[in-house]
């Protein structure tokens, strides 16, 4: 502004006649604004010809000039002062709002498990009183279906002389000193014919024979078993494996685990067996080429499949030579939030193994967000085959496959939830469930089936945890 107001001042001065002997001044006044003064000669000295005229109007056209142009100078730097914090409000606007979004979310999540929480304290309170009512009913007494006839030895040894049986049915049902009103009658005592014997039949639970080496249905899940519990944050959710089909230079022994709390998630820790586990001490870290996206990865053949963060990129990392040796597109696959589990975590893509090979577990837009299933080649990573099963995914905590059979998780949460439904790849057809699994640390991120160890493998809540299966006989055709 300085520079324009100068040249302005030596166009005026050098349009004048009297240029020479005109000053400029600049200062500040005793407020501290700053002051132009200019000074021209006053109309007695004798070189001025005379008290007015063209000259002096001209000075005072150029003196308003000047004025004008400085005064909107002085606005623009003003508003162009003013202009710089815009953009800081406006961030300072969007962090704040960002900041009560978050706390609507959070809000609702506690409102949600308070719920679920008041849920489980109504159905402990109805199982309690339902227990209490059992325990105060009465057992049922035995009638006899038909009366025996009675001998006259028996008639005149047991009868009285006015009520018979009566009385005897009276004698054996009384209590005795502790309060017990169990019948008196010796079970080695009889009277009557045989023929005429009530017999009271035992019922026994028979168990589904299990078929240990080859497929069918599952039949339940045993109770969780901890191995060993996470550090850090970063062990929150995470996934574990072992190698069903191992290659050198690790054996089938050889435990592999990731953490998957963070935004890049690229190491790989290896412990020689669940021993070194349950101790912490690793014996290799490898460090991925690429980041991790969620719990999905899963291990086969000496390789570690995993999802690309941010992708629907599947990679195969071979763990001998350290180094990515395929990668693929899962086709239409979601990713990144758009189908995951009900539990978050970016769970779109999950792959599995089991004892028919590779599995992709995920949704397309196509699908709706109902599960997809596909199987890969564990190679080159091409679709084999896919099923469609309507089951939103969702709607399930987690998913895995069981000789060609998907299995889904009801809650992540519930301490006692059910593997709630059952999709059969050979018939194309869904079956509900009501397989009782127990998530003991409520926040179960991950849950794979292991076919070598015939072993479900979970992560819940920092905890590396594994659960029994057992197998029905697959039916023959």
């Amino acid at each position: 502004m300085f520079l324009l107001l100068c040249v302005c001042v030596c166009t005026l001065l050098l349009g004048g006649e009297a240029q020479d002997r005109a000053t400029l001044l600049r200062g500040n006044d005793r407020s501290g604004r700053c002051q132009y003064t200019f000074t021209v000669p006053s109309p007695a000295e004798s070189s001025c010809p005379q008290t007015g005229g063209p000259e002096m109007e001209g000075l005072k056209a150029r003196l308003s000039l000047l004025e004008v142009l400085v005064a909107r100078l002085t606005g623009r730097e003003m508003g162009a002062g003013g202009a710089g914090s815009g953009p800081q409000l406006t961030g300072l606007q969007e962090a704040l709002a960002q900041a009560r979004g978050e706390k609507s979310l959070l809000q609702g999540e506690k409102e949600r498990l308070q719920q679920d929480m008041e849920g489980l304290q109504r159905r402990v309170e109805e199982m309690r009183r339902e227990t209490e009512k059992l325990r105060n009913k009465p057992c049922p007494q035995q009638v006899p279906m038909m009366s025996p006839p009675s001998s006259p030895l028996q008639d005149s040894s047991l009868a009285g002389p006015s009520g018979g049986s009566s009385s005897l049915s009276h004698l054996m049902a009384r209590p005795n000193s502790q309060g017990d009103t169990s019948s008196l009658r010796d079970p080695g005592w009889e009277y009557g014919s045989r023929g005429f014997q009530e017999f009271k039949a035992e019922v026994t639970e028979v168990p589904a024979p299990e078929d240990r080496t080859g497929c069918g249905d599952l039949v339940s899940v045993g109770e969780p078993v901890s191995h060993r519990k996470a550090d850090s944050i970063a062990g929150k959710y995470g996934v574990w494996m072992q190698d069903p089909e191992a290659v050198q230079p690790y054996g089938p022994q050889m435990v592999w685990r990731i953490d998957t709390v963070g935004s890049e998630v690229r190491q790989l820790f290896g412990y020689e067996d669940m021993d070194q586990l349950s101790k912490g001490f690793p014996s290799k870290v490898l460090l991925l080429p690429e980041p991790v996206e969620s719990t999905g990865a899963t291990l086969f053949r000496g390789s570690l499949y995993y999802q690309r963060r941010r992708s629907r990129t599947i990679l195969r990392y071979d763990l001998a030579s350290e180094s990515i040796a395929a990668r693929r597109d899962l086709p239409h696959a979601g990713f990144h939030g758009q189908f995951p589990y009900s539990w978050g975590g970016y769970t779109d893509v999950d792959l599995g193994v089991d004892e028919q090979g590779l599995w992709a577990i995920y949704s397309t837009n196509k699908a709706r967000g109902a599960i997809v299933l596909s199987q890969l080649d564990p190679h080159s990573l091409e679709v084999r085959r896919s099923w469609e099963t309507g089951i939103r995914k969702v709607s399930v905590a987690n998913a895995f496959v069981i000789c060609g059979r998907l299995y889904t998780l009801a809650s992540y949460t519930s301490p006692n939830t059910t593997i709630n439904y059952m999709y059969d790849t050979a018939t194309s057809q869904t079956t509900p469930l009501a397989l009782p699994f127990i998530n003991k640390y409520r926040y179960n991120s991950m849950v794979d089936y292991n076919p070598a160890q015939r072993k479900l493998f979970a992560w819940d809540n920092f905890h590396i945890v594994s659960y029994d299966v057992r197998m029905g006989r697959q039916q023959q055709a």
